[in-house]
């Protein structure tokens, strides 16, 4: 197949990349210079030009704290730009796959979210990514909404990277134990996209590694898989609440999200988010041993 993949220098984007041209598809790789999705004339050349058969859209504003007060950036990349890919996308008969987050629930329940549940964002971030979403359903006949969340990978900054930083400078660290969700590893998640756009099962999916833990939780396992690979990691988490790290943005206390769509599809789901974590730990290790 054709892929345009846009955020491809991302965290998400650059796994989605290489996992498709390791599966021998025929990539463009946008990243911000070679595309700006908040110009709809661009983004209609470029796609136009292209041809391809499926847009993979993981270009997005993710600062979720600078988002409460860049709320026009935010709903620039993530409302504005969103609704270009995917006028871009439906005018050459593209598929489209739209990478969306756990923050459009409001994190309340005592559930796990499905597919279907309402949505109700808290923050400015989670709000303009349901904006994205409510406009590739409006404008796109072909679509997949792919929310996901906790997603950290080999490239760009994350919480892992944070942790295992902290982890061999700090004798403690403080970790929030009242937020509940399920990490997600940045090439679990690009290999089930590469499944997902072979398909015309169209629709919203959750897709996260299986299982659930808190932050603090993470954290521990984090240390412990770290440990067994010889890094010298010689923090000792601590619980705390969120109280006590006060953001500008809203975190939801419960993103722990149910995968009704990949069982009742038909697909595998994703394996548990520790066996993600051990893979993307040892290939870390490697990279930083070079």
């Amino acid at each position: 197949m054709r892929a345009l993949v846009t955020g491809a220098a991302g965290q998400l984007g650059t796994d989605v990349v290489t996992n498709l041209r390791n599966s021998g598809h025929d990539v463009f790789a946008c990243a911000r210079n070679e595309l700006d999705i908040t110009d709809l004339v661009q983004c209609q050349q470029v796609i136009s030009q292209y041809q391809p058969d499926v847009v993979i859209h993981c270009a997005a504003y993710t600062a979720v704290d600078a988002a409460e007060t860049d709320i026009d950036g935010a709903y620039r990349a993530n409302a504005v730009g969103t609704r270009n890919i995917a006028v871009a996308a439906e005018s050459t008969g593209s598929k489209l796959i739209y990478i969306s987050t756990d923050y459009v629930f409001d994190g309340t329940s005592m559930e796990p979210y499905q597919e279907y549940d309402n949505t109700n964002p808290q923050s400015i971030y989670g709000k303009s990514k349901r904006a994205g979403e409510l406009l590739v359903q409006s404008l796109s006949s072909r679509y997949f909404i792919v929310r996901t969340s906790w997603v950290y990978g080999i490239y760009g900054n994350n919480f892992v990277k944070t942790m295992l930083r902290l982890g061999q400078e700090m004798p403690s660290l403080k970790v929030v134990h009242d937020q509940k969700g399920s990490p997600t590893y940045t090439v679990d998640l690009a290999n089930y996209l590469l499944e997902l756009m072979s398909t015309e099962k169209y629709g919203i999916y959750h897709a996260s590694n299986s299982g659930a833990c808190t932050w603090y939780e993470f954290t521990q396992a984090i240390f412990e898989e770290a440990r067994q690979l010889g890094i010298n990691i010689i923090a000792q988490p601590e619980p705390c609440s969120t109280d006590e790290f006060p953001r500008p943005a809203h975190r939801p206390a419960n993103s722990v999200m149910e995968h009704l769509a990949i069982r009742t599809n038909g697909f595998q789901d994703l394996r548990p988010w520790r066996e993600g974590l051990r893979d993307f730990l040892q290939q870390w290790n490697v990279t930083e041993s070079k």
